[in-house]
């Protein structure tokens, strides 16, 4: 018995881990209190070796704070870091790409020394080469059922982004956190192309020594070269805020606030591969034992977004009441999840902001609030990015605070390719030859074609041939006639 067989390689994502890291940072005894805490973490590069995966990266800390004559007061540190994440499957052939996320920022006083601990979460993707034969041809009837599959092309880039704006006048720029979302990815011949956006938050000092917040959201524009992108492919492109420079200059009466944003891309475009594969197989002459190749290969469809405004009570870290001013809300961030509900699917999650509260004696202090929301959206297996701007609070009600923001959610289409294919064949032994010229077989009602053959020992051809007046699958009470030529 004759097989002809392919090989098929191509290089995906073979595993995904996660891990956390504290890194931590100190400032002096300067610093009486801290009014907001902010941590901004970038990776510089991820390595597979055996059975870990080391990345390193640098934190940026920056604090308000009063000091001893409760002036308000900035600092900024910067921290190296290199951490592990832990797999036995990880060898030094796997590519790791890597990403890195605050998810949460503790202040804790030792001494005359205050220390800040950011609790760094790492996403990594390993990817790798994977190889398979299939069934392509030979003596076997075959059934064909062309699948793709895919091949993943890594790539990445970087680029720049600017924005001007006019303000109040302003005493300082206090702090600013940057938050980038990915709202469209398109590839043409040779190159991927990223848009998106930048939600600039930045918490300043008035020059009558009071506080103020404000937003600002900056369109970016990413291209990345990829020779194999084409018009079409499915691509996917994580963007990164690097480094962000802010300052404000006055003139004319008039404050400008210069932003300068560099940003960093990993993209990896999906290439479709049709392979013309045998689903099932079967010899017209002899029993076959059936071997098959079962994988799935992971790719990325749609980007959708969904804008809503939400609003509720908000849960307080801390006691407000009718004698304190609110001044600003600033660190503005949001987490969201898909969740499956009897009327589909919704994002639900949390916004959260510092609210820096005056009260009546004139001393400042940060209120956390959180604000949980549910949105409906239309998706299924998808990969969620939540940013949130425009959050506002009041107190209508002495204790209590109303919360509003705008909640934007980025929804990346997860795909998956399943593929199934006859990789080898064995050789049985011979079917016994029937000596009638002509056979009556009643198959079930539902029957295709396909399964009539393989039953049958007939090509699907030779079953259609013999009986052109049957459509298939077969209807109940029908025959199947199938003739044998003889040689005298």
């Amino acid at each position: 018995m004759n097989i002809q067989t392919q090989t098929f390689r191509s290089f995906g994502k073979k595993k995904e881990l996660s891990a956390q890291t504290a890194v931590e940072c100190r400032f002096g005894g300067e610093v009486e209190t801290i009014l907001t805490a902010h941590a901004h973490a970038a990776l510089t590069g991820a390595d597979a070796g055996n059975g870990e995966v080391r990345y390193y990266g640098k934190t940026h800390f920056s604090i308000v704070y009063e000091d001893a004559e409760k002036h308000i007061c900035r600092a900024e540190k910067g921290v190296e870091f290199s951490a592990v994440a832990k797999d036995g499957a990880v060898t030094p052939v796997l590519t790791a790409k890597a990403s890195v996320s605050v998810e949460n920022v503790s202040v804790r006083r030792e001494g005359a020394s205050v220390f800040l601990t950011a609790l760094l979460g790492t996403d990594v993707a390993l990817y790798g080469e994977e190889s398979f034969e299939y069934l392509s041809g030979g003596d076997l009837v075959l059934k064909r059922e062309p699948v793709k599959a895919v091949t993943a092309h890594l790539c990445g880039g970087a680029a720049e982004a600017e924005d001007e704006f006019e303000t109040e006048l302003l005493g300082d720029i206090l702090q600013h956190s940057e938050t980038a979302a990915v709202t469209d990815v398109v590839c043409e011949t040779g190159l991927v192309k990223a848009e998106g956006e930048i939600n600039l938050s930045i918490l300043a000092l008035k020059q009558d020594s009071s506080l103020a917040s404000f937003e600002r959201l900056v369109p970016f524009r990413v291209e990345i070269p990829c020779d194999p992108a084409s018009f079409g492919s499915g691509a996917e492109v994580k963007v990164s805020v690097v480094d962000a420079a802010i300052h404000a200059e006055e003139e004319d009466g008039k404050c400008n606030i210069y932003a300068r944003f560099t940003l960093t891309a990993d993209g990896c475009v999906y290439e479709e591969n049709v392979l013309d594969g045998a689903a099932d197989a079967f010899s017209t002459d002899c029993e076959t034992e059936l071997d098959f190749y079962e994988g799935a290969f992971a790719g990325v469809g749609e980007y959708k977004r969904v804008t809503e405004r939400v609003s509720g009570k908000a849960v307080l870290s801390g006691p407000v009441n009718f004698s304190d001013s609110f001044e600003a809300v600033t660190l503005q961030r949001a987490e969201a999840e898909l969740v499956r509900t009897e009327e589909g699917m919704r994002a639900e999650g949390v916004a959260s902001a510092s609210l820096l509260v005056r009260s009546s004696d004139g001393e400042y202090r940060a209120v956390e609030i959180g604000l949980p929301f549910s949105v409906a959206v239309d998706a299924g297996e998808a990969e969620t990015g939540v940013m949130v701007c425009g959050m506002s609070a009041r107190q209508k009600q002495e204790g209590e605070i109303d919360a509003e923001a705008t909640v934007k959610i980025f929804l990346k289409e997860k795909k998956t390719y399943d593929v199934r294919l006859v990789s080898d064949v064995k050789e049985g032994g011979p079917f016994a030859e029937s000596d009638c010229a002509i056979s009556v077989y009643i198959p079930k009602a539902g029957d295709g074609l396909w399964e009539l053959a393989k039953r049958l020992k007939k090509s699907p051809e030779d079953v259609e041939r013999s009986n052109p007046d049957i459509e298939f699958p077969v209807k109940e009470g029908q025959r199947v006639i199938i003739y044998r030529k003889k040689t005298i």
